[in-house]
């Protein structure tokens, strides 16, 4: 992609910063943070859209960062590792990130894909361990059986989810322990399906 300068790049972090955020800025408020006229951020983003970082999706907060520039992003800084997920906030807002991964092409090309570092033993005899990160598809449902990633009061875990009539079973993977199934009503507005785990990662053999 064609090279920005350095007052094109600080404009683009800020827009990145703010959708990270899920708070997409205007023309107005890249003009206040930057103390620049409102015509001059104008142009920049306009630089940006012509450049092919930036795209318009239409509306007063239509910016959004451009296909290319997000593969372009991954293939550099490689997949994102999340370090903690709050209800509300979006997965990938900037102070969740702990760092990223370069995974090449290990597991495919995920769109948005993360990682998450699992803790507890709950799930070992499904193969993920204590301290491997597993490779998670963001998706806001999931099919009955896969494993996912649940966000339960502020608080991730991975488990197999069995999708019955009117809740979800949060099934864990260690015989052994003899953890327990947990239901969860289906609708219960402190459950959040973050997404479908695709691959795991061990660090350490044990």
């Amino acid at each position: 992609m064609e090279p920005l300068t350095p007052k094109q790049q600080h404009v683009l972090e800020f827009i990145t910063s703010r959708l990270g955020e899920n708070h997409p800025p205007s023309q107005r408020e890249i003009a206040h943070h930057f103390g620049l006229a409102q015509n001059a951020a104008y142009q920049l983003v306009r630089y940006l859209r012509r450049k092919g970082y930036v795209v318009d999706a239409g509306g007063h907060r239509g910016m959004r960062l451009s296909p290319e520039y997000l593969r372009e992003v991954e293939a550099t800084q490689g997949v994102p590792v999340v370090g903690r997920v709050a209800a509300g906030e979006p997965i990938l807002a900037e102070q969740n990130i702990e760092g990223h991964m370069d995974l090449g092409n290990l597991f495919g090309r995920y769109k948005g894909a993360f990682l998450l570092k699992v803790a507890g033993d709950s799930m070992v005899d499904e193969g993920i361990l204590d301290g491997d990160y597993v490779v998670v598809k963001p998706r806001s449902t999931i099919e009955d059986g896969q494993i996912g990633v649940v966000l339960l009061d502020d608080e991730a875990t991975v488990k197999r989810v069995l999708i019955q009539k009117d809740r979800i079973a949060l099934k864990p993977a260690n015989r052994r322990a003899g953890y327990k199934t947990r239901y969860i009503k289906q609708f219960d507005k402190d459950v959040r399906i973050l997404g479908k785990v695709v691959g795991c990662i061990r660090t350490s053999i044990k």
